[in-house]
């Protein structure tokens, strides 16, 4: 149905209200998100949060979505309409608890080894909830038709959710979606991607067992008093197969990928509670290497060199070797027809902008780090906008010319579904002052938790969203191009999903888990 410019804007203008309106329970829901901080997999109480909400909202909502229970999938209509899709993130990352005030200090209660939020994923959530809800309000005041698609996406920092929900075929009946991220590099602040999208992401745990160490030596004494032979200790056992994998991977790193085109690798030891040294060979060890690549042919000579050393530290540890993939995702597909629609609406949106409260927030940090403050303390990106061609031809400085694609997001696995644009508003940063070298870690993390400080992402990203969605919805012939373009990219370099449609989440392997007993809470 094609509505008229005036009924569009009168749409946009009743969408950015509600934001306003709802402003102070939306900052309160944020802080509600950042402060379970669940790290992947394990995101129960955060995804619970969130499907109780949508309900109260109306939206049907289908919990543990793909077989993932810490996923959703929620659907709202207002009769037949285009199909419109944006999504939450809820995962926190073990080892960064920072509560939301000016000084490095882990959360109430909490080791500072806990799950925090760095992205922060939190206030990725609440902004596209924050869009969706005023769209809802929209289109019931103004009778527009339409769906609304909604999805929780858990363990995005292991690319988990997005290509299993791809596969289960939960973004196949949609006609557009928008995915934001609270930025983390420039020039990609206040912007849409235009050409460079995110690259590709493989993950895998390998896992090494030893469960025959009896069978390393040719036998036992016969005349032994015990009748299992400790000599079965002899074994070498998973933990040197683990060891062996790793050291020959790192060693052998710097020759598998060329020094350029931004590519890395990054591993991690995953527990089953084995602590205990006995007069035996430790019977398992796990460890997941991840690596971002510019294309999949990177990323596939990467995955041979980590099989072969997989099969042959197994093999010289007396172990069988057991592979399973976490996440396996294709480069992204660009979409100029959307992004050029998104940020026309960030544009009228306007930046973030810092009061007086946030400054002051700032600049007790500053203070306790010992650096003078600053009365414009934030980077000056935050509180601009730039438009996708210039932050694409600044993105390409630091690319060489061969290279397509840079960073590493799950949000790739949604564009070969459907028409995507993805974009970035800016999070708190603060400014380097001369001499005082780079800010430590928790400043960041901290500022996302702050009210004051994160709140205006909150409000310029959701009234984005709402906007663009207005658009898609009001006016056939954008969504039309955006479809168009969408089936002439995938019909020019078509990508096939890289993991099978029955592929399984590893929801079972032993992830950091986090969890919460009455009152206390312990990770």
């Amino acid at each position: 149905m094609q509505h008229s410019a005036e009924l569009t804007e009168q749409a946009r203008a009743t969408a950015r209200q509600w934001i306003d309106d709802h402003m102070a329970e939306l900052s309160g829901w944020h802080s509600k998100i950042w402060d379970l901080a669940e790290p992947a997999w394990r995101e129960y109480e955060s995804a619970a949060w969130y499907v109780a909400t949508l309900r109260e909202y109306g939206f049907d909502v289908e919990e543990g979505s793909a077989g993932m229970p810490t996923a959703f999938s929620a659907t709202w209509r207002n009769g037949d309409g285009p199909a419109l899709l944006t999504y939450a993130e809820y995962d926190a990352v073990p080892g960064n608890s920072q509560s939301a005030t000016t000084q490095q200090e882990p959360r109430e209660g909490l080791s500072a080894l806990a799950p925090g939020h760095t992205d922060p994923h939190s206030a990725l959530g609440i902004s596209t909830l924050a869009g969706l809800l005023g769209t809802q309000h929209a289109m019931t005041v103004h009778r527009i038709p339409g769906t609304l698609r909604y999805t929780g996406e858990p363990a995005e920092k292991m690319h988990g959710s997005k290509v299993v929900h791809g596969l289960r075929g939960y973004y196949d009946d949609v006609d557009a979606i928008v995915s934001f991220h609270p930025f983390y590099m420039l020039p990609l602040c206040n912007t849409a991607r235009w050409d460079t999208q995110c690259g590709a992401y493989y993950s895998k745990v390998y896992t090494f067992r030893c469960d025959e160490p009896e069978t390393w030596q040719i036998g036992a004494d016969p005349n032994s008093p015990i009748p299992a032979s400790h000599s079965a200790a002899r074994a070498p056992g998973a933990n040197v197969a683990l060891m062996t994998m790793y050291s020959a991977s790192r060693s052998m790193q710097d020759a598998m990928l060329p020094s350029v085109g931004g590519w890395s690798l990054s591993d991690a030891i995953l527990l089953d509670g084995q602590a205990t040294a006995d007069n035996l060979p430790q019977r398992v060890a796990r460890i997941q290497f991840s690596w971002r690549t510019p294309d999949i042919a990177m990323a596939e000579h990467v995955l041979a060199v980590l099989d072969r050393n997989a099969e042959h530290a197994a093999a010289m540890a007396h172990c069988a070797l057991e592979e399973r993939w976490v996440a396996r995702s294709r480069p992204g597909r660009t979409n100029h027809a959307l992004a050029e629609l998104l940020y026309r609406n960030l544009s009228a949106v306007g930046a973030p902008e810092y009061d007086a409260e946030a400054v002051a927030a700032a600049n007790e940090i500053q203070r306790a780090l010992g650096v003078e403050p600053t009365s414009k303390p934030f980077l000056d990106e935050c509180e601009q906008l730039i438009e996708p061609q210039e932050a694409e031809r600044l993105l390409r400085e630091h690319m060489p010319a061969w290279q397509r694609n840079w960073t590493s997001d799950d949000y790739v696995e949604m564009t070969h579904y459907a028409p995507t644009v993805r974009f970035y508003v800016a999070r708190p940063a603060l400014k380097p002052v001369p001499g005082s070298g780079a800010y430590p870690g928790w400043v960041m993390n901290a500022l996302g938790g702050i009210p004051a400080t994160i709140d205006p992402t909150i409000e310029v990203a959701g009234k984005t969203i709402a906007g663009t969605f207005i658009d898609l919805l009001c006016t056939p012939e954008a969504l039309e191009a955006a479809r168009q373009e969408f089936e002439q990219r995938t019909a020019d370099d078509p990508m096939p999903a890289l993991l099978d449609k029955d592929f399984e989440p590893p929801i079972d392997l032993p992830w950091p888990d986090y969890r919460s007993s009455g009152g206390h809470r312990h990770w």
